[in-house]
């Protein structure tokens, strides 16, 4: 189910009008009531404090220097807000296909750069959030045998280990200040 289904006001953004524009296709074909803008992740043309929920999924492989990232994210959020982010894992055949293309000549892949769970939780506490969790997802290479035969054990390997993992999450919160009195 989309969030917007759920009764939750969802604004998306992008640094590039081509993915807004893909994004808003997307919208339409499931009914989603979505407000869309072209902006950096580094620069958020929102008032602090502005959201309970950001969630930010493979855009930190687009940027070189994820600390405005993450302190922006922070000042977004209200007291009490939760960040839900998905990048692809630094020790994945994902990763190391997308490194690939990159060396084969793909202009998307050149400069990304590929995090391991260990850097997404710094980040986070550096910018002043709390880590609730982090996760490792989908242990096996893109063939359809290797995920069939390793869909089973994923859910248990993505709490124990996050070398391997394609996808790596991380939910964080920012702590709501005590009321003064």
């Amino acid at each position: 189910m989309q969030l917007g289904t759920r009764g939750a006001i969802v604004t998306g953004i992008d640094a590039s009008a081509a993915m807004i524009e893909a994004a808003k296709g997307r919208a339409k074909q499931h009914n989603e009531n979505v407000s869309f803008l072209v902006a950096s992740a580094e620069h958020l043309p929102f008032p602090a404090g502005q959201f309970d929920v950001v969630t930010a999924v493979t855009i930190l492989c687009f940027v070189d220097d994820a600390r405005p990232v993450f302190r922006e994210v922070a000042r977004v959020l209200r007291p009490g807000g939760h960040l839900v982010i998905g990048e692809l894992g630094r020790w994945s055949t994902w990763a190391a296909a997308r490194r690939i293309r990159a060396w084969l000549g793909s202009r998307l892949w050149r400069h990304a750069r590929f995090r391991t769970a260990d850097e997404l939780q710094g980040l986070a506490e550096q910018a002043g959030l709390v880590v609730n969790m982090v996760r490792g997802a989908i242990f096996y290479p893109r063939w359809i045998v290797a995920a069939r035969l390793m869909s089973p054990f994923d859910l248990s390997m993505g709490r124990h280990m996050m070398i391997g993992a394609a996808f790596v999450a991380l939910s964080a919160a920012k702590i709501a200040h005590a009321a003064k009195g």
